[in-house]
Order: C-alpha cells, then structure tokens, then sequence
C-alpha cells in the first residue's frame, strides 16, 4: 500500500515517487579492508608493481643471452633497491674493470654472425653457381657492388662485402687486444 507522503501526484496525472535523500559518503579515496589499520594496505607503488609483474610474468621469465653475472639487488619493503653492504664505496674493489677490447670483440663476432646468416639466406635465392663467380670476382675486385644490377647478386654482394669488412675489423681487434 502507498503512503500519500511517499507518492508526488504530476500534473498530468502521473504518479512518481517521492525524491530519494541522498548522502554523500566520502572516504579516504582508496577505500579500506575491514579490520585492518590503513598502515597495513599496500601502497599504490606496490600495487602497480605486483600488477606489472603479474601482466609480464611471461617476459620476464624468458631466458636472457649473455653474461650472467655481477651484483643484483634485492628489493626493499617499499620496492626500493636494497643494496645492503654492497652499496659501500668497497663494492668498486670487487666489481671488475669493464674490458672495452673484449666487448668490441664479442660485438663485431656478434655482428659476423648476423653477416653470415644474411648472406646465406640470400644465396638461396640464387640457384646455381653464379652467386660462387660473383663472389670470387668480389673478393678479387673485379666487380664493385654499384656494378650488379641483379636486385638477388646485389643482395648476396652487399652481405658478402659487409662480412668481409667485418671480419678484418675483428681480426684487428683481437690483434690489439692481445697487445
């Protein structure tokens, strides 16, 4: 049953319910978890982080290539770098000396490789011997690559002329490293 105090009579004669009172409730804009002291909640940083590390857990599990090695840091309560005794001016006696010599080597071996492959990837688009005469007319310098108009041979030059140009630059680099 209606109440006439609950009900608001239009002029058209359509009957609509009485305003509803509403109030506002504001909190502390994060909300709270009964029981617990707001001390006791995660912080926004923290939660950003778990998500972060929840969303790329797949990525962050991927094998890496490369030396392993050094200090890594724990992390702190707040998701701060904990460097703990290694964050002393001592830790500068125990780390190694970066070796500039050994990184171009491993750089320009790392670029070889990538060379080689590229070379033998394209040598397959050319069936037969002529991609062998075009190289042994490169290595002795009879043809230049500006020379081959053969879109396939240009390719095959091109990543013949950049791995032989970077197995000098490695060769000389071990040289100098092992003065």
């Amino acid at each position: 049953m209606e109440k006439e105090t609950d009900v608001v009579e239009t002029e058209d004669g359509v009957v609509v319910p009485a305003p509803a009172r509403l109030r506002v409730l504001r909190g502390r804009g994060l909300g709270g978890v009964a029981g617990l002291d707001d001390s006791e909640l995660a912080n926004p940083s923290e939660l950003a982080r778990v998500a972060m590390i929840e969303d790329w857990w797949p990525v962050l599990s991927l094998p890496v290539q490369g030396k392993s090695g050094g200090f890594s840091p724990e992390m702190d309560e707040s998701g701060q770098l904990d460097w703990g005794s290694l964050g002393s001016a001592d830790i500068e006696k125990l780390v190694p000396q970066v070796d500039k010599a050994q990184s171009k080597v491993d750089k320009l071996r790392e670029e070889l490789k990538d060379a080689l492959i590229m070379l033998s990837m394209v040598k397959l688009r050319v069936p037969g011997q002529a991609k062998y005469v075009l190289i042994g007319q490169l290595r002795k310098g009879v043809i230049e690559l500006d020379q081959i108009t053969d879109e396939n041979m240009r390719a095959i030059a091109k990543w013949y002329l950049r791995a032989r140009r970077t197995q000098q630059e490695l060769f000389r680099a071990e040289q100098g490293r092992r003065r």
